[in-house]
C-alpha cells in the first residue's frame, strides 16, 4: 500500500512538471467556448470574455474569475505554440460526448480584444502568466480588468497589485517597460490604475507616464521567476552559475556541511574534507535538484567558476590542498605539486561521473579563478600562482615568473591529459588573473588585476602606464598563447580590481570590477560619471583591439559596492552582480527589491548597449549580509544569480527547492525573467488576388506584461554578530581574492602596500 501511494503521488509530481497545455474546449455541443488547460488541484476555463480559475483547496474549492471589460466579444481566440501532443477527453459514459486528438498548444491568443491590444495567456516556469500586447497609437486605457470571486484590491507603496481573497493575497508585480529608441532602451513609467477596489466590481487597469512614444516598441523588465536558498547546517558559498539550453542552473562553490544536499547516483554523495566543492544542477523552475554531488578530498577545496558545453557536460576549476582530490587515469598531472593546486574537472552530463580530473600546478600555490571552453572541448583556465615551476609550454608569451605572484593562462586539450599551452603573464609586483572568455576563434581574453609598473602591454593600447597601486588589466591573447594581440592597464589614481570579463558577437570586451579612484576613467554620457562612495563598481566595454573605450561607468552609492561578475546577452546589454553597503544604490523603477535589505545585499543590474542607463537594477537581499557572485543569461534573456546568504528572510519563491535557510550561510539561486521583445502587427492586406497576400510587416509593438509569480513575503530579523562578515569594510580595506575562504591566497592592503599572507598553514 505504502509503494503503491508513493508510486502515485510521484505520477501526481511528475505531471504538475509537465507544461501546461490548453485545448479546444467546446462545451454542451456548441460552437467553441474557448480553451481548456487543466492540472490535479487547478483548471483554467477561457472564454470570450472571461478567465475562469478553479482552484481545489484541503478543505474546499476556490473559484475567481478575470473577465475583459467592454471587450471585443467576438475576438478571434487561437491557440499557439503546438505542444506535439493530443488530449483524449473521455469524460462521462456516453461516447457521443468524447472528444479525442484535440492539439493542443502552449499559448492562447485573444486577437484585438481591444483596439489594437491583444491578450496572451500562457505558462512561464511553471506559473501561469498572461501579456496585454499594445499596438503603435493603441490605447491603453481602453484595457479594463476586473476579478470576479476576490474581496478586494490594493496597490502597495512599490505599486504592485494585492488582490485579496479570504484564501489570502495574491500580487501582481508593478510593470516596468523600457522602449527601444535609436538602439537605446529608455525608460518609461507605468503602473496599474484601480478603478473600483470593493467586491461588487474590483476593476483595474493601467497608466503609461510621460516620456512614453507611441511610434516605438515597448519591453518589460524582469521579476523575480524562482529563487532558492542551497546548502546544509554549516557554511555553503556559491561562486558561479551557468546555464544550459534548457533553462537548467549549474551552480557550484564550496560547502562545509556534511549534510549538503546531493542526489541519488550522484559522483559523490560523502563529504570528505575540511571543506568540499559542490556541484548542483537545477531544474528549469528551481523546484527540484537534477544532480547534487560533493567533489573533494579530505583537505580543503573550493570551486570558482562552471561553464557548461551544448553535451550538457560541467567543466570547473578552482583550488584544492587536497593530497587526494579526485583525479582520473591519464589526466594531466594527478599528484598534488605543492602546497595548494588549482584544478580543472569535467563531469558528464548526469552529475554521476568525472569525464577528467587534473591537478595544475607547481610547487607553490595556485588558484584557478575561472574556466571558458572552446567548441572542440578545449579548457581555458586563468587564475593565480607562487610557483617558480608553474608547467608552461615551450614558446608561451611568458615562461618564467617574473613577481611573487604572477597570473597564469593555460589551454588543456579535449581529454584533459596534455596542455595546449600554458603561461604566465604578470610582471615585477604582484598580478592575479580572474576571468577569461574564448571567442569564436580560440583567442583567449584575460581580466585581472595587478601592482606591476612592468606589466606587459602592448603599443597602441588603452592605458599603457600603472595609474594606481593597484589596476584593472584586460589582454587578449593569439591562438597559440605564444603572444598578446593587445593588453592594457584601466584603471585611476588610486586603486581597482578586475574581476570578470566577457564578449560580444562584435568581439567588444566588457569587464567589472570595482575601483575607489575618483579619476577612473569614464566616458561622457555615461550613466554614472563620478565616484559616490568610498568604492564603486564600474562596468567598462572596450573596443575589440582594446585601444579605446566603447563607454565605461561607475556603478554605485554612498558606501561600498564591488562589481564580481559581468555576462553580456545577445543585443549587447550588460549584466552585472555584485555586492553593496549603499542604501541609494542605483535601482530602477518598479525593480523587484526597491530598498536595501540589511548588512550588505547583492545587487543585480542590466545596462543598456551605449553605457547611459540602466535598464534594470535590483537590490536582492534579506536582514543579514548578502553577496551576489555569479551571473549567467539564457537564450531567452532569463537572469540566473547565485551567491552567498545569512539573511532568514532572504526572498524565497513558494515551491522553491530549499525555502528556509539551513546553516550560517548558504548559497542562494536566483532567476528573474525575460527581456522579450514583442513582434509587431501584421502589416496591410496586399492587393486581391486569386488567393490574396499579406503585405509587409508592420512595425514592431508594444507590450505590457503582467506576470503572476509573487515575491515571498519578507520579515524583518536583525541578526547581529555574522560570522561570515563583508570582505570589505570601513576604515580599513582587506581584499579578498574571489576564491576568498580558508586555505585561499590572500592580499592584505595597508597603505596601498601589498603583503603576502595565508589565512592557513601548509
Amino acid at each position: 500500500m505504502l509503494a503503491t501511494e508513493r508510486t502515485r503521488y510521484e505520477i501526481i509530481e511528475n505531471y504538475n512538471r509537465l507544461p501546461l497545455t490548453f485545448w479546444v474546449y467546446e462545451g454542451h455541443g456548441a460552437a467553441a467556448a474557448g480553451f481548456l488547460a487543466k492540472k490535479p488541484g487547478l483548471s483554467l476555463l477561457l472564454t470570450s470574455t472571461e478567465a475562469i480559475v478553479a482552484q481545489e483547496g484541503k478543505k474546499e474549492r476556490q473559484l475567481v474569475a478575470l473577465q475583459y471589460v467592454d471587450c471585443n466579444t467576438g475576438a478571434v481566440m487561437e491557440g499557439r505554440k503546438p505542444s506535439g501532443g493530443k488530449i483524449h477527453c473521455l469524460i462521462g459514459n456516453d461516447p457521443g460526448r468524447w472528444r479525442t486528438h484535440l492539439p493542443a498548444y502552449h499559448e492562447v491568443m485573444y486577437r484585438e480584444l481591444w483596439p489594437g491590444i491583444d491578450l496572451v495567456f500562457k505558462e512561464q516556469e511553471g506559473n501561469l502568466k498572461y501579456d496585454l500586447l499594445v499596438r503603435p497609437h493603441a490605447q491603453i486605457g481602453n484595457v479594463r480588468l476586473a476579478w470576479r470571486g476576490v474581496e478586494r484590491l490594493s496597490l502597495d507603496p512599490d505599486g504592485n497589485l494585492l488582490i485579496h481573497t479570504r484564501h489570502g493575497i495574491r500580487r501582481e508585480a508593478r510593470p516596468v517597460s523600457y522602449q527601444m529608441i535609436g538602439g537605446r532602451q529608455v525608460m518609461v513609467d507605468s503602473r496599474f490604475v484601480i478603478h473600483h477596489e470593493g467586491p461588487e466590481r474590483c476593476v483595474y487597469g493601467f497608466e503609461i507616464g510621460p516620456g512614453y512614444d507611441p511610434e516605438h516598441p515597448l519591453v518589460i523588465d524582469p521579476v523575480l521567476l524562482y529563487s532558492t536558498y542551497l546548502g546544509g547546517m554549516d557554511t555553503d558559498i556559491g561562486l558561479h552559475i551557468a546555464v544550459d539550453g534548457a533553462n537548467q542552473a549549474y551552480v557550484t562553490g564550496s560547502t562545509s556541511s556534511p549534510d549538503f544536499p546531493t542526489t541519488p547516483g550522484a559522483f559523490s554523495q560523502t563529504f570528505s574534507g575540511d571543506r568540499d566543492v559542490f556541484v548542483t544542477k537545477l531544474n528549469a523552475a528551481g523546484t527540484a535538484l537534477v544532480y547534487s554531488t560533493f567533489i573533494g578530498g579530505s583537505d580543503f577545496d573550493e570551486a570558482t567558476n562552471i561553464v557548461v558545453d551544448d553535451a550538457g557536460q560541467a567543466y570547473i576549476t578552482g583550488t584544492t590542498e587536497s593530497d587526494d582530490y579526485p583525479v582520473t587515469p591519464g589526466a594531466f598531472q594527478t599528484a598534488n605539486p605543492g602546497v595548494s593546486a588549482s584544478f580543472v574537472t569535467k563531469l558528464n552530463a548526469d552529475g554521476s561521473a568525472l569525464v577528467y580530473s587534473t591537478y595544475l600546478g607547481g610547487s607553490g600555490s595556485q588558484t584557478g579563478n575561472s574556466i571558458a571552453v572552446d567548441g572542440s572541448g578545449n579548457a581555458y583556465v586563468v587564475g593565480i600562482t607562487t610557483s617558480d615551476d608553474f608547467p608552461v609550454t615551450p614558446g608561451a608569451f611568458q615562461t618564467a615568473n617574473a613577481g611573487i605572484f604572477d597570473a597564469f593562462l593555460a589551454k588543456l586539450n579535449p581529454t584533459g591529459s596534455a596542455l595546449v599551452y600554458s603561461t604566465y603573464l604578470g610582471g615585477s609586483g604582484n598580478d592575479f588573473g580572474t576571468g577569461v572568455v574564448v571567442n569564436a576563434a580560440g583567442n583567449a581574453i584575460v581580466s585581472g588585476s595587478t601592482f606591476s609598473a612592468d606589466f606587459p602591454v602592448t603599443p597602441g593600447a588603452f592605458q599603457t602606464a600603472l595609474a594606481g597601486s593597484e589596476d584593472a588589466f584586460v589582454a587578449r591573447f593569439n591562438t597559440t598563447g605564444s603572444a598578446l594581440e593587445f593588453s592594457t592597464y584601466l584603471g585611476g589614481s588610486d586603486f581597482q580590481t578586475g574581476e570578470s570579463v566577457a564578449i560580444d558577437a562584435q568581439e567588444n570586451v566588457y569587464v567589472t570590477g570595482t575601483t575607489s579612484s575618483a579619476d577612473f576613467p569614464v566616458t561622457a554620457g555615461a550613466f554614472q560619471t563620478t565616484l559616490n562612495g568610498l568604492e564603486d563598481a564600474f562596468v567598462t566595454k572596450l573596443n575589440p583591439a582594446g585601444a579605446a573605450l566603447v563607454y565605461s561607468t561607475y556603478l554605485g552609492g554612498s558606501d561600498f559596492d564591488n562589481g564580481l561578475d559581468i555576462f553580456v546577452d545577445s543585443a549587447g546589454n550588460a549584466y552585472v552582480t555584485g555586492s553593496t553597503q549603499s542604501t541609494d544604490f542605483p535601482v530602477t523603477t518598479g525593480a523587484f527589491q526597491p530598498t536595501f535589505g540589511g548588512d550588505q545585499d547583492a545587487f543585480v543590474t542590466v545596462i543598456n548597449t551605449d553605457g547611459t542607463a540602466l535598464v534594470y537594477s535590483t537590490y536582492l537581499g534579506g536582514t543579514g549580509d548578502d553577496q551576489g557572485r555569479g551571473i549567467a543569461v539564457d537564450s531567452e534573456f532569463g537572469i540566473y544569480v547565485t551567491g552567498s546568504t545569512e539573511s532568514i528572510d532572504f526572498p524565497v519563491t513558494p515551491g522553491a527547492f530549499q525555502t528556509s535557510l539551513q546553516g550560517d550561510v548558504n548559497a542562494f539561486v536566483t532567476k528573474f525573467g525575460t527581456l522579450t521583445p514583442v513582434p509587431g502587427p501584421t502589416g496591410p492586406t496586399g492587393p486581391t488576388g486569386p488567393t490574396g497576400a499579406t503585405g509587409p510587416a508592420g512595425p514592431a509593438g508594444a507590450c505590457f506584461i503582467l506576470k503572476k509569480q509573487p515575491r515571498a513575503k519578507r520579515t524583518k530579523k536583525i541578526r547581529s554578530g555574522s560570522p561570515h562578515a563583508s570582505a570589505t569594510r570601513r576604515g580599513k580595506r582587506v581584499h579578498r581574492r574571489k576564491t576568498g575562504g580558508c586555505g585561499t591566497l590572500l592580499l592584505l592592503l595597508a597603505a596601498g602596500k601589498p603583503v603576502r599572507a595565508r589565512v592557513k598553514s601548509p
